[in-house]
């Protein structure tokens, strides 16, 4: 249960500033020493969201300094669709943590 729920707590975010990274944070702080799988399931999912972070506030920039050039309003659906991925694959990753599956998240950045 608690891997599933370092996957699905980065939905915190849509309701708590940060919380997509937060969730993830706490949960695995709290629980890596108790449970073993948990400290695996938490790295991947606090890895994921920092690289979606990461995706979205780099697409955002370049596409606020290229709308000035009436391209960037192009990249701004594109930045959305980041973060509705993240939402995605979270929710996929904490079923397969429900089922007792390792998932490692697509093009996510191993920083921790």
């Amino acid at each position: 249960m608690w891997n599933m729920l370092c996957h699905l707590s980065a939905l915190s975010g849509l309701i708590v500033p940060f919380g997509n990274l937060l969730g993830p944070l706490l949960i695995w702080q709290i629980k890596k020493n108790e449970i073993p799988s948990v400290e695996a399931h938490g790295k991947a999912a606090l890895n994921f969201q920092i690289t979606v972070l990461i995706a979205v506030v780099a697409g955002a920039v370049v596409a606020f300094a290229l709308s000035f050039f009436c391209i960037g309003w192009l990249l701004f659906p594109v930045v959305m669709l980041i973060g509705l991925a993240g939402l995605v694959f979270s929710v996929i990753a904490g079923i397969k943590a429900n089922d007792g599956i390792d998932y490692e998240y697509p093009y996510s950045l191993k920083l921790i």
